[in-house]
Order: structure tokens, then C-alpha cells, then sequence
């Protein structure tokens, strides 16, 4: 609406409108347009465009907007940190409608040029272009994981007899993925051919495939590579090892030489055979990455990674106290009938109540409050009291010591000022790290995975401090996040420190996303050991008062 110059008013009615749908516990698509109109905060017309999308599953005025814009400037309105009145006047002054030709103009010399970009602000917007372009054809992990097993499903339904599963980056559950990977085992190439040609969804590459491997891509809006490689039935396991692991971990000589050599020169009934052949421990698909799992499989000391149902409770979650879209009571119910034995609410702090709803004291001793009648109604069930407090750009956290002693545990994130070089950021979170309220760090880096990248942060510098103060770091489990990167996962857990598998539920149906936070921390060499959450709440419990004990002494 900002870009085809749209009444201001009517704009700002709009975000008014939805700032309170976003409160509200009714479901919009059950309601006629009278309950619509009693919304408080929704007028005739917001509710009537509602009405529009539950009758009939459009909007003509978006559908009309969108006809009328670029393809290419809706493209980049979806880049974190590019916004629609900047997009506005670089379309109407530079004639600018797609990110190349966004990248053209600033090479030019002529977008800072215009007014409102200064030279940090063209700065930022070419390292968001850089960002998007190494970003183009990757999809999070959870959609791809989504397609995948669709892709799958059918296959296994189409043709018979048939062997087929996951393989590459997709099978070591990476963060992002840009290629779809398959093995499978038919009764011939022509026939897995001929059965992939009938698929509507995928669009056979003549020129990228061969007799033994089938590559194409997913036909959607955000297009995915896909690729299948044939096997016999006897050689499946040895291509789907070979297949599946990095060229360091397949490579790398141990004793009894290379999983690559072995898997090449045998057939094998499972890939459990190719690692006992070398006297190795077997490695699962997602640690497979020729890192630290190596050394471990040789001397027999892999670790047993944590697994889903080893996870007892779910820490750092929101309610509509702040930013949630569900009541503190249905996030506990509903936590409590996925067999979960606790609730940790951490709503947002005063500091992000412009755009997030944060707390103010006297509404988190209301929280309080209901919490301590939903445990006496609720129990065994336990809710914690939490607090993502907000990391200032000095590194202090936005309540007083009296507030955040309130709290059972404090998780200390940091939400605004994001443009920091590597030092302002480390020192920013060692400042937090410090602070003896803080039990555990959020989304350490800040990053949204194909959106924004995160700040710059020493992490062995950042994981070092939280050894030493004690402080939990969390990964956070949202596809969009999966925060810590795994990567560094390995190295914290040599350090001691321990980690937490939060889901930063802001809605019911965000304690589903506990699944991907479970993904990194087994790719790290995470054990149930290790977790925060997968303690019983009698020890979680023990945990936070101790730690409150000695802030007090």
C-alpha cells in the first residue's frame, strides 16, 4: 500500500487492526462479519476485508496491489532491512525493480544520491543484497524436510518395490538446503525414469542427468533442486553411505582404511556392516560431517545424542502477555497434554514493548499471580517464571535486580541494535553473560536463517564466558533461527556449558518446532545429559533456586 501511495491514515488503520487480531483468542475464519465488526480495534472496512478472505480465500485488493507491482520488488520486500518507503522512492526515482538492478544503481554511485541514503544506509542495503544472493535457492530445513518426505511418500506408492530415503545435506539435517537428495533402489533406471516423468511438481534437467543420476526442480514459488541417485538393490546401502556422509568424513583414513574405499569395494546388508568392517562405532546420518565425530567412532566413544522423547519440559515460550497468540493457561494445558512435565514462560521485557508487547513490572507481577493459580490447579504440571529480558546496547538488562530476582530463570537475548561490529557484539553479550541474574542466552547471534544474517560474536570467547559464570546457552529451535549454530555445539560441550532446547513457542503450535532444535543439537554430539530439559522438574526446580541462593549470598 506504501509503494502505489496509499491514504497514511488508511495504512496505519491497517497495522492498528492487525496489532489486535494478533490479541485476540477468536478464530477470525468461524466468525460472520457482525462478530468481526465487535473486535475491538477492527472498523467496518478491516472487517469486511476479512469477510472477503473467509467467503471466498482472496483479496482483491492484494491480488490487485501485487498485479501492480514488479515481481522483483516484491522480491525484495521480503529482505529484512530494506523497507517499503525506501523501496518506494528507489522505484519511482531510479526506476530500480529488481535487486540486480538495485545493485547496478548503488554500483553508480546514484542511489546515494538520493535522499535518506547516506552512505551507511547504501552500506547496508548492498550487504543485504550480497546476503540475499548467496541466500537464492535455499529453503529452511523444515519445508525441505516437508517436500521431501511428500516426494517420498509418493514414489513409495507409485512404483513397487522400490528402496528410497533421504540423502546429502538433507539426511545431515542442515540448516538450509538447496538440493532435495534421494537414493533409490527399482527394478531399473527406466522405470524410476519413467515414474519421475509423471510427477506434476517436478520438472526433469535433461542436461544435468545421466543413466544412474535423475536431477530436476520442484516447480513452486521458491524453486529447490532435486536429485536421484540409482542404485541396485545390492549396492543401496553402500551408495546411500556414500551418498549421505561429507567427502571428509568418507575420506579420512583410519586404520583399516576409508569408508569411501570399503562402501566402494563391498556390498553390505546395512551401513552398520561398513562402519563394523572398520571397527568403527556407527555414526548417524546428521554427525556425519568429518569433524569431531571421527576420532570418537574410532576409539568407541561416541556419545548417545539426545532424542526427542528424552525431552521433559519446554523452556522459553511466550503468552499473550507480550507477543504470544495463546493465553498462559492453553500453553500450559496444551504443554501438559503433549506429556510435557513443565511450562517456562519468558514473555518480553519493558524494553521491546513498542513492537513486541514486553512487560512492565506491574504486569509481570500479575503474570505471577496467575501463575501461582494455574500451579495449584495444574499440578504435578509446573510453570516456571521466565523472562526473555532484553540485552541493552550496554550489555544491562532492562529491569532493576529487585525484578529480574522475581523471576525463576531469566533469559537474556538481545532484539535491537543489531548492526554491531564483532567486538561491540561479544562485549555486549559478555556483559550479559556476566550479569549473575542471567540463567541462559537466547539466539545467541540474532540470525534469521535466509532472512538476516546474525551479528558478529567470538564464540569461543562467548562460550568461554558462559562456562565460567554458569550461564545455559540455548539453541533455539524455530526453523527460521536454529540458534546456536551447530557447529559450535561441540566446542560448548567440551567447555561444560550447559545447553537448552527451547522452541520459542510463541503460539501452541510452536512447541512442535522442539523436533529442529533436537536436529542441531544431535549434529553438535548433544546428549541427553547435556540438556537443560530433559531434566525432571524436581531438578530443573533445584537448579534455579540454587542459582538464586547464590546471587543472594
Amino acid at each position: 500500500m506504501e509503494l502505489h501511495n496509499e491514504n497514511d491514515f488508511k495504512i496505519k488503520s491497517y497495522h492498528n487492526a492487525v496489532y489486535n487480531l494478533e490479541r485476540t483468542n477468536q478464530k477470525l475464519t468461524t466468525l460472520s462479519l457482525q462478530d468481526i465488526e465487535l473486535i475491538e480495534g477492527v472498523g467496518k472496512g478491516i472487517a469486511q476485508i476479512i469477510d472477503e478472505i473467509n467467503q471466498t480465500g482472496n483479496l482483491g485488493k492484494l491480488n490487485e496491489l501485487k498485479r501492480n507491482t514488479p515481481k522483483g520488488i516484491l522480491k525484495l520486500m521480503k529482505l529484512r532491512g530494506i523497507g517499503s518507503k525506501k523501496l518506494k522512492t528507489l522505484w519511482s526515482e531510479l526506476g530500480v525493480d529488481s535487486a540486480d538492478l538495485l545493485a547496478e544503481e548503488i554500483a553508480k554511485g546514484n542511489v546515494q544520491k538520493l535522499k535518506g541514503f547516506g552512505n551507511k544506509t547504501v552500506e547496508n542495503i548492498s550487504e543485504i543484497l550480497v546476503f540475499a544472493k548467496e541466500a537464492e535457492g535455499y529453503i529452511h530445513y523444515a519445508d525441505a524436510e516437508n517436500l521431501a518426505i511428500d516426494i517420498k511418500t509418493q514414489i513409495e506408492s507409485s512404483i513397487s518395490d522400490v528402496q528410497i530415503e533421504f540423502a546429502g545435506k538433507l539426511r545431515r539435517k542442515w540448516e538450509i538446503i538447496n538440493q532435495l537428495e534421494f537414493v533409490v533402489a527399482a527394478e531399473s533406471p527406466m522405470v524410476m525414469d519413467l515414474a519421475l516423468l509423471k510427477f506434476e511438481s517436478i520438472q526433469k534437467t535433461p542436461s544435468k542427468s545421466g543413466l544412474f543420476t535423475w536431477r530436476g526442480v520442484i516447480i513452486s514459488n521458491e524453486p529447490v533442486e532435486v536429485v536421484f541417485h540409482f542404485s541396485t538393490k545390492e549396492k543401496f546401502h553402500s551408495t546411500l553411505l556414500l551418498k549421505t556422509g561429507s567427502q571428509a568424513h568418507l575420506t579420512h583414513t583410519f586404520k583399516n582404511g576409508s569408508l569411501k574405499k570399503t562402501a566402494e569395494s563391498n556390498t553390505f546388508n546395512s551401513e552398520e556392516e561398513i562402519y563394523k568392517a572398520l571397527d568403527l562405532t556407527f555414526c548417524e546420518p546428521e554427525i556425519r560431517e568429518g569433524n569431531w565425530e571421527l576420532d570418537f567412532a574410532e576409539n568407541n566413544e561416541l556419545p548417545t545424542l539426545v532424542e526427542l522423547q528424552d525431552i521433559t519440559g519446554a523452556i522459553h515460550n511466550h503468552s499473550k502477555y507480550s507477543d504470544g497468540e495463546n493465553t498462559l493457561e492453553e500453553m500450559a494445558v496444551f504443554c501438559q497434554q503433549q506429556g510435557y512435565q513443565y511450562l517456562g514462560i519468558s514473555d518480553h521485557s519493558k524494553a521491546t514493548s513498542f513492537y513486541a508487547n514486553g512487560m512492565f513490572e506491574e504486569t509481570v507481577k500479575k503474570q505471577h499471580l496467575e501463575i501461582d493459580a494455574l500451579n495449584k490447579n495444574l499440578a504435578p504440571f509446573k510453570i516456571f517464571k521466565g523472562i526473555e529480558a532484553d540485552i541493552l546496547a550496554d550489555g544491562s538488562l532492562d529491569y532493576d535486580n529487585e525484578t529480574l530476582a522475581s523471576f525463576d530463570f531469566v533469559v537474556a537475548s538481545i532484539h535491537s541494535g543489531l548492526n554491531m561490529d564483532i567486538t561491540k557484539a561479544t562485549n555486549r553479550l559478555l556483559t550479559a553473560i556476566a550479569n549473575p541474574h542471567t540463567t541462559m542466552l537466547g539466539h545467541i547471534t540474532g540470525r534469521l536463517l535466509l532472512a538476516r544474517k546474525g551479528y558478529p560474536i567470538n564464540h569461543k570467547i562467548i562460550i568461554d564466558a558462559c562456562a565460567t559464570y554458569g550461564v545455559i546457552i540455548e539453541i533455539n529451535a524455530h526453523p527460521k533461527r536454529l540458534d546456536i549454530d551447530w557447529r559450535w555445539i561441540n566446542y560448548a560441550l567440551d567447555q561444560g556449558v550447559l545447553l537448552s532446547i527451547n522452541p520459542d513457542a510463541h503460539a501452541t503450535d510452536g512447541f512442535k518446532d522442539m523436533y529442529y532444535g533436537v536436529c542441531v543439537g544431535r549434529k553438535g554430539g548433544l546428549t541427553k545429559e547435556q540438556t537443560l530439559n530433559t531434566w525432571s522438574t524436581e531438578k530443573i526446580e533445584t537448579y534455579f533456586n540454587e542459582r538464586k541462593l547464590k546471587i543472594k549470598s
